[in-house]
């Protein structure tokens, strides 16, 4: 598996040959501005104690706060957590929102937790970081394994440790805790406009298959989402395997399924197949929405998808971007595909600073617009660099970083 972070670094380079920027930015940019390792001590239920290694990686100021999520995962580790922070600023300057990019976790597989052994590691991942966090320093969120009722237990134990009572440390909380309406659905649905805005650009069906790869909270919504637009779902999968229908599958059905089972085994709605078998299916529009390095030189090739939206972050290689676009199939990026979840993070970020509740139909409404002005930003830089849709967001993204980075310098000169 490729190194995230060196994929990161690639995606910028190749952005930046495109559309110039400073030699002394792009230092700045691919450097983090501060990197943190933890051991967090857990407490054990049989009364022994662990120490497990927690992650932040502070990306980026340029454009406001760090902003990004938490996972828990058994191969978390540094250089995955920095490729997601770098990817965190770039994203939220294509949404062209006021934060920066960061990103955290810790190395650890939350299955074989407790809820007890969970809410521990929780609360104590905060204590080792919260010098270094808060509403206008650094705001975490849910991400890989994460929920809001962690995020509800970091708020508190935040708020225990400094007296912030603003709720606005940590988004992605339940609603009863200061969270947003619409935030639970905020990336499959942001996903869904950034489609909806592209999808006549690129002469695709007003009913195009698809195929979902993971079934967690942005795959599994997604799913309903598209297929209640009249978009049938021909295949989706979980961590183990595949289901595929290629007259469409009965989403409610095969979660339901999945809940019951905790697999995908013996499910009567269609054939079982491989992951790799569900990325080369000839659908129009593949959603991957699980881990990175999914498309890559060894199967791009194969892939028969008309389109390419990535709900994951890092799905596609540098190599793979080359063989796709050669074979002049789109790929939506993750930093403008799954940047709905940011987005509606940063409207709760808001919502909890002003002591406000916004509907859900003003979440989504704000939401929508921002997406569809961004993703066609996003199309016009493409098209007028000859290039494809993510050098697209990344020159984007880098123009804006670039612009807040000269006026910060202007501002220490002045």
């Amino acid at each position: 598996m490729d190194n995230p972070f060196t994929v990161a670094l690639q995606q910028i380079a190749r952005a930046a040959a495109l559309a110039p920027v400073g030699k002394d930015f792009l230092e700045r940019i691919r450097t983090p501005e501060r990197e943190i390792s933890v051991s967090i001590p857990l407490s054990m239920d049989d009364g022994s104690v662990r120490f497990l290694e927690g992650y932040r990686v502070q990306h980026s100021s340029l454009r406001g706060p760090y902003k990004g999520g938490i996972r828990f995962h058994p191969q978390t580790n540094m250089d995955e957590v920095r490729a997601l922070a770098l990817w965190m600023t770039l994203k939220t300057a294509v949404a062209d929102i006021p934060m920066g990019g960061g990103k955290g976790g810790i190395t650890v597989d939350p299955k074989k937790l407790s809820h007890a052994e969970l809410e521990r590691l929780s609360r104590g991942w905060v204590r080792a970081l919260a010098p270094v966090i808060g509403p206008h320093i650094d705001v975490p969120a849910p991400d890989v394994n994460t929920t809001p009722g962690i995020m509800a237990w970091m708020e508190e134990e935040y708020a225990s440790i400094t007296g912030d009572r603003s709720g606005a440390t940590f988004t992605g909380k339940p609603l009863s805790r200061g969270g947003s309406e619409g935030r639970e659905r905020a990336t499959s649905i942001g996903g869904w406009y950034v489609f909806e805005a592209l999808r006549g650009k690129h002469s695709l069906p007003r009913s195009s298959s698809v195929a979902v790869q993971g079934m967690g909270n942005v795959g599994g919504h997604a799913a309903e989402i598209f297929a209640s637009a009249g978009h049938p779902i021909v295949a989706m999968s979980d961590s183990k395997n595949a289901v595929y229908n290629e007259k469409g599958l009965d989403v409610a059905a095969l979660q339901n399924h999945k809940k019951k089972y905790g697999s995908l085994d013996a499910f009567q709605g269609g054939e079982k197949i491989s992951n790799e078998e569900l990325l080369e299916l000839p659908v129009d529009v593949l959603l991957p929405a699980a881990l990175e390095d999914q498309i890559t030189a060894r199967n791009a090739s194969r892939i028969k998808a008309k389109m390419i939206v990535e709900l994951a972050n890092g799905p596609t290689t540098p190599e793979a971007d080359d063989e796709l676009l050669g074979r002049g199939i789109p790929v939506v990026p993750d930093i403008l595909a799954n940047s709905g979840g940011v987005i509606v993070s940063t409207f709760e970020w808001e919502q909890n600073l002003a002591g406000e509740h916004w509907s859900e139909t003003d979440v989504l409404g704000k939401l929508r617009t921002i997406l569809e002005k961004q993703s066609a930003l996003v199309a016009a830089k493409a098209e007028g660099l000859h290039t494809d849709l993510r050098r697209g967001a990344f020159t984007l993204a880098l123009e804006r970083l670039e612009g807040a980075y000269r006026q910060h310098l202007l501002k220490k000169l002045s």
